[in-house]
């Protein structure tokens, strides 16, 4: 998977909040028996702030270093994207292209697809809501077939393509042979989509990123994925943005 973290504790959320760029984010507070320092962290795909701290340190001296921070944590919040609403006149992208939104009140609400614009009717409350499932339609139906068809290219076996909205990771594989991924993989381009979809079914054949989990992205790819783990990281925090 391209964007992975390992599982949390329970976050406690502060009295202390962070403002910048539009954005207002509450402290929460993470303790971890791995940690063996304080850490602080704007997380770039929701904005969230985090503070990290070994199991037994002291909470209020935490929070004041914390504070003594606030300057960066506001500059990295200015930096980041704001939300993407989608509604009438509004643009989506769609594999790597914008589409902008015609609503058409009379029309039909069947969202379709003419050209660079997406056509829905009915009303104009029930826009984002009509756009967001083609959305996910059209991932879900994509998806499945790419996974499925570079299954088969790897000799492997795969259970059921599911479809979410994870803010921390764009794909996953379980052991069982069940692969997840976010809708958002269809706003993208369709190289990057391609190469998590490579990178996930790989998982098939290792279940690591070990050298041979690499070699065999590469072999099923063409490719080293380099390039498409640079525009995720260009663009992923934008992408987690679009209709919220």
């Amino acid at each position: 998977m391209f964007l992975s973290r390992p599982p949390r504790d329970s976050l406690t959320e502060t009295e202390l909040t962070f403002s910048g760029g539009g954005h207002s984010r509450p402290l929460t507070v993470r303790r971890s028996a791995q940690a063996k320092r304080m850490r602080l962290a704007v997380d770039p795909r929701d904005g969230a702030v985090r503070l990290t701290l070994p199991r037994r340190a002291a909470l209020k001296p935490a929070l004041l270093w914390a504070e003594g921070q606030r300057a960066w944590i506001e500059q990295v919040l200015a930096k980041l994207p704001v939300s993407a609403p989608i509604g009438p006149g509004t643009q989506v992208p769609l594999e790597g292209a914008l589409l902008t939104i015609d609503w058409q009140p009379a029309g039909s609400r069947t969202v379709r697809r003419d050209g660079d614009r997406l056509i829905v009717g009915g009303p104009e409350e029930m826009v984002a809501g009509r756009v967001l499932r083609w959305l996910r339609a059209e991932a879900a139906r994509t998806l499945e077939a790419e996974t499925r068809a570079v299954a088969l290219r790897a000799g492997v076996t795969i259970g059921r393509v599911r479809i979410g909205d994870p803010r921390t990771r764009w794909g996953s594989c379980s052991s069982s042979g069940d692969i997840a991924y976010s809708w958002r993989l269809i706003l993208m381009p369709p190289a990057v989509r391609e190469a998590t979809v490579v990178h996930e079914v790989a998982h098939r054949l290792h279940m690591h990123h070990g050298p041979e989990f690499h070699q065999a992205v590469e072999q099923l790819l063409g490719r080293a994925p380099k390039t498409e783990r640079a525009w995720l990281k260009a663009h992923g925090a934008a992408v987690q943005r679009v209709g919220r």
